[in-house]
């Protein structure tokens, strides 16, 4: 489960469990429930704060638990509508959000780190991938807004349309990261960034995001049909 800790005024949310170095990160129902307890516990600090989002081993995260959902299709539309939440919740957050990219990030993953303020990413290893394409899966209209919205609109439609996959370097170049850097010092720089303007936190920087991101919050909250 994702967990805490924090440098200075900055609160590093691991994404994963602390001893699992290949733990995938999926967005299983119990993974979202403690996102969301973690980022309860950053919101109700007082005084500056920001914070970077990261994990441990190959993944940042491989987005969507389809292990789940293909036994629990019944809650399609349910559960869809709570990954939104994790995005909208990131978009919207009273202080600044970096997410530390350190290895893999697909599908739904990808898309939690274009919900941050910035993205950060290591240069050697690991990939950014949308994968729906090439699985023959739709976006839903929140997730096809975020998409297209928070990425250069020539980089959206080539990975939305081509399911490419983009290492540091090229993610850089295309516009999903504003910088690489070597796995040694990837937390460090993401830290940095985000400790920058720690100061800013507070209710008027959060009314600043959701003016900038309505539209796009708008559609995170439209509900995900059911399946027929």
């Amino acid at each position: 489960m994702p967990y805490l800790e924090r440098e200075g005024d900055v609160f590093i949310l691991y994404l994963g469990n602390r001893d699992e170095v290949d733990n995938e990160n999926r967005f299983h129902p119990d993974w979202i429930t403690a996102v969301h307890a973690a980022l309860d516990e950053v919101e109700a600090h007082e005084g500056p704060a920001a914070l970077v989002t990261t994990a441990t081993g190959k993944f940042y995260t491989n987005g969507l638990d389809t292990e789940w959902l293909f036994a629990n299709m019944d809650s399609f539309g349910e559960y869809l509508d709570r990954v939104h939440t994790v995005y909208a919740r990131l978009l919207a957050f009273p202080m600044t959000t970096v997410a530390a990219v350190q290895g893999h990030a697909f599908g739904a993953g990808a898309m939690l780190a274009t919900a941050h303020d910035l993205r950060v990413m290591r240069g050697d290893r690991g990939f950014y991938n949308l994968p729906e394409a090439q699985l023959n899966m739709p976006f839903t209209v929140g997730m096809n807004a975020l998409m297209t919205t928070q990425l250069p609109r020539a980089t959206a439609v080539e990975a939305m349309t081509t399911s490419r996959r983009y290492g540091g370097a090229d993610a850089l170049a295309a516009g999903i990261v504003n910088q690489v850097a070597d796995e040694s010092e990837l937390l460090g720089a993401a830290v940095a960034r985000a400790a920058a303007t720690a100061a800013l936190h507070g209710p008027n920087l959060a009314g600043i995001k959701r003016g900038i991101h309505a539209a796009l919050l708008e559609a995170l909250s439209v509900k995900t049909p059911k399946l027929v």
